[in-house]
């Protein structure tokens, strides 16, 4: 937390700013430090905001609202690594823009699970010169996602399929495979 900094200055102190007459009192100047005493965290966290919110200078306590803020509540977890958890929120805006795709949801299991994934998509798009042409993929809309880990690596199989459900569009449906590399 922010406020429990012992000892934080302000660069701005309150009793400086005060008319000379007021400067010449104790009473003034003690509550005019107690003030910046309870301004000083504010005061501090403004002139650092833009290391805030960067993933890779963010304070460790701040990722998990970072990580909230930028889209990742159901997917980011505490007990992950401390670098695991910067990529994460770095990630996350590139992975947002992709939300719903094929290689969205490749992305964010990879991230999640830190395992190889592979998504074979029944969709697709195509041109052709004269009408009537075949159309790419099948009639029904479905996703394959085939799992490739080391035989200790396969984490919980549930967790990963409601992860899939909330990534991908709604009325598409999904199967899991599992893979286990030898």
């Amino acid at each position: 937390m922010r406020a429990a900094v012992e000892g934080l200055g302000t660069p701005y102190p309150l009793g400086s700013l005060m008319p000379a007459i007021y400067q010449e009192d104790p009473f003034t100047m003690r509550w005019t430090a107690a003030l910046d005493e309870v301004l000083a965290p504010v005061i501090s966290t403004l002139d650092c905001l833009g290391a805030y919110i960067d993933p890779d200078l963010a304070p460790e306590d701040f990722l998990l609202w970072l990580s909230g803020w930028f889209g990742l509540s159901g997917v980011f977890d505490e007990n992950w690594p401390l670098r695991r958890r910067r990529e994460a929120v770095a990630r996350s805006v590139a992975l947002y823009r992709l939300r719903g795709t094929a290689e969205g949801v490749r992305g964010l299991l990879e991230l999640a699970a830190g395992v190889r994934v592979e998504v074979l998509d029944s969709g697709g798009t195509s041109w052709s010169p004269v009408p009537g042409g075949a159309l790419p993929g099948a009639a029904h809309a479905r996703m394959t996602v085939r799992i490739l880990a080391e035989p200790g690596d396969l984490g919980d199989a549930e967790a990963l399929g409601d992860l899939i459900a909330a990534a991908k569009p709604a009325h598409v449906a999904h199967e899991v495979e599992m893979v286990v590399r030898r």
